[in-house]
């Protein structure tokens, strides 16, 4: 049984899976207090000094705000999956602003490079899921991809394209076509640059994934993401987050980049990694400090007493990211936490989690 699990794992597990003014006007992002786009360097994200516009009441200040103090916590950890993609639209300014006031510790998401060199927040290879075109993130420059609406297809059934043209409530925000909610403009519906989202949240800690694009030949392209892996530890080094970020990436070879050159920043392994650490063949890196994992595997439990046991016995924490949508709800969460023990969750309805965990003392 415990081969058969090790062997799923390796195979299918995909880790993890983040102010405006007071002026009365509401046209450009939350972002736009401190960045804007006028520059775009063929590595990093522009270096902006847009005024704040917007009406945008202050973020909250988390609990912690280094990894340190937030891997000690002696709670349950709530984490913003994209900012809680299940309730506001997936890795948008807006919906990591939404997550912050809800109450989360973490906000999660995940980082590629743009056609240009600009490093984003994006999940997807390609636009088509969450904008109204369709393209390679790659393919694109900066500003192509800040032109577009990154709510357009966010709905209560997120990420059906199938719904009545009502759901799609934020449809149209980006472009002014539709009045954005009280404080946010249309610059909080764009797709938004890493450097952005980590200068408008300065408390949080960032748990960040760094993606493998995959190339022409529909393979995944290491190189590009180890690109990726560096400008990101260029930019946090340059934000000065070492001690407020935790990065993962699903490659051996992409970690092993970032690592030496953030020797200092909280990292999750590789799924080869924890293959490697669960069949006793490997350690894991010292900048490990938990896993990062989903409750099945093609149908095989991964939560086991073998696997919790075994993170609890060399001192690392499990943070878990439901697989399922219907495992996406207050009920699972708590479970996660009260019968299975987990010390986290990358929640895609977050406010549910923290509005849970409340209950719980």
């Amino acid at each position: 049984m415990r081969r058969r699990l090790v062997l799923a794992l390796l195979v299918t597990l995909a880790l993890p899976a983040g102010a405006g003014g007071d002026d009365g006007t509401a046209g450009e992002s939350a972002a736009d207090a401190s960045t804007t786009s006028d520059q775009t360097p063929p590595t990093t994200a522009p270096t902006t000094t847009a005024p704040t516009t917007t009406t945008l009441a202050p973020i909250p200040t988390p609990e912690v705000s280094d990894v340190e103090s937030l891997l000690a916590l002696d709670r349950p950890v709530v984490a913003g999956h994209a900012g809680g993609d299940r309730t506001w639209p997936h890795s948008t300014m807006y919906a990591f602003a939404e997550a912050a006031r809800a109450g989360v510790d973490v906000l999660d998401m995940d980082v590629q490079l743009t056609g240009d060199g600009v490093l984003v927040v994006q999940h997807d290879d390609t636009v088509d899921k969450t904008t109204e075109t369709t393209g390679r993130v790659r393919d694109l420059t900066y500003d192509e991809l800040q032109a577009l609406d990154n709510g357009y297809w966010w709905s209560a059934n997120w990420p059906s394209h199938d719904g009545p043209e009502d759901a799609y409530v934020h449809r149209g925000v980006r472009t002014g076509a539709l009045e954005p909610p009280a404080g946010y403009g249309p610059d909080d519906f764009r797709v938004e640059t890493f450097r952005a989202v980590a200068e408008a949240f300065p408390d949080h800690v960032l748990n960040i994934e760094i993606k493998r694009p995959r190339g022409d030949d529909g393979e995944e392209d290491i190189a590009f993401a180890t690109e990726g892996a560096v400008v990101l530890a260029e930019e946090v080094a340059a934000l000065d987050r070492d001690d407020s970020v935790i990065v993962v990436a699903d490659n051996e070879e992409v970690m092993a980049t970032f690592r030496g050159l953030a020797p200092d920043v909280v990292t999750a392994p590789s799924t080869t990694e924890v293959f490697s650490w669960l069949v006793g063949s490997a350690e894991l890196a010292s900048s490990v400090r938990l896993l990062q994992i989903p409750p099945t595997v093609d149908g095989a439990d991964i939560l086991t007493d073998d696997i919790l046991g075994r993170a609890a016995a060399d001192d690392l924490l499990v943070w878990v990211w439901p697989n399922d949508d219907e495992l996406e709800n207050a009920d699972y969460y708590e479970e996660l936490v009260t019968d299975i023990g987990v010390a986290g969750v990358i929640a895609a309805r977050p406010a549910e989690a923290v509005e849970r965990f409340a209950t719980l003392g």
